[in-house]
């Protein structure tokens, strides 16, 4: 095990229509895409597409959709440690004009308790703040074996605030500065006193205002995507996170900096296609990326 992921699974159902029916009315979709779903999850798919598999715990049903998703696992060989649920989550994904609407339907009553795997070998972990339990057990786990802990803060859940003592990167989404009524330099602020040794807070277009290893405040610009390009922005942000874990994997002496810029390169990639498999990159999808879009620093 050279990486550990842990999140919720959803399968995402991504419909790209130009409105939704209403009452009796019924229309014809322009396109769809089914795929795996999840902030870690689908983070973890993006990592093993770019060459870095990693183990994965996340919540499974036995049911017709549990059985797609460890078959999608199978194909991307990522190693599935399930953590049973009774029912699968569904996300139903509506891009439009850069922005998604999405309806979910989970089922987080967790039948196990979770999987406890030999880490003494895994270089890093991703966590997205689902499977609280989980996710401090292992944090605090790494953090004693000095293995570099990382967190996608998408909003406040759970115990996030107790995980945050014992994450190093932690890259959060406005919403969770929304929720605890912070700014983006604020919410910088609290990660640095809860002792995340790089910090983030994603602004979509407007790209990421972080703080590197030397705790110096900056921004990210995202990568100029022409409008007309931009299909699907679901799932950019776990793309985002799955292609800085695998550039760490592969470089681990460089930058954080250099993490996000490949990583932001993988995300201008995924907004580009519909649905979150279509999204993923190789690395020559990236290196293409980066040279189209080049910006300079």
């Amino acid at each position: 095990m050279q990486a550990l992921f842990i999140g919720h699974t959803y399968i995402d159902v991504t419909v790209r229509c130009d409105a939704m029916p209403a009452g009796d009315e019924k229309r014809v979709a322009d396109d769809y895409a089914v795929s795996f779903g999840g902030n870690a999850v689908t983070a973890a798919f993006a990592c093993a597409k770019l060459g870095f598999v990693p183990d994965l715990i996340a919540s499974v049903a036995d049911d017709w959709l549990g059985r797609m998703f460890l078959d999608m696992a199978r194909t991307y060989k990522v190693p599935v440690h399930p953590r049973r649920v009774g029912r699968s989550s569904l996300s139903f994904v509506l891009p439009k004009d850069g922005k998604r609407a999405i309806l979910r339907a989970r089922d987080d009553r967790f039948l196990d308790p979770f999987p406890k795997l030999d880490i003494s070998r895994c270089r890093i972990l991703h966590l997205d703040g689902h499977q609280g339990d989980a996710a401090i057990h292992y944090a605090k786990a790494c953090r004693e074996r000095g293995i570099l802990t990382s967190l996608d803060g998408g909003g406040l859940r759970g115990n996030l605030q107790d995980l945050l003592a014992f994450v190093d990167v932690a890259i959060v989404a406005e919403r969770l500065c929304e929720q605890m009524a912070l700014s983006p330099n604020a919410m910088l602020d609290h990660l640095k006193a809860k002792g995340c040794k790089i910090g983030g807070v994603t602004q979509s277009e407007r790209g990421m205002l972080w703080y590197d290893e030397t705790g110096v405040v900056s921004n990210l610009p995202a990568l100029p995507v022409p409008p007309e390009k931009i299909i699907d922005t679901s799932g950019a942000g776990d793309v985002f996170h799955g292609a800085y874990v695998a550039s760490y994997l592969g470089a681990p002496e460089r930058s954080f900096l250099y993490h996000f810029e490949f990583a932001r390169a993988a995300a201008a990639y995924k907004i580009c296609r519909l649905g979150n498999e279509a999204g993923l990159p190789t690395r020559k999808d990236v290196e293409s990326i980066e040279r189209t879009y080049a910006l300079v620093f």
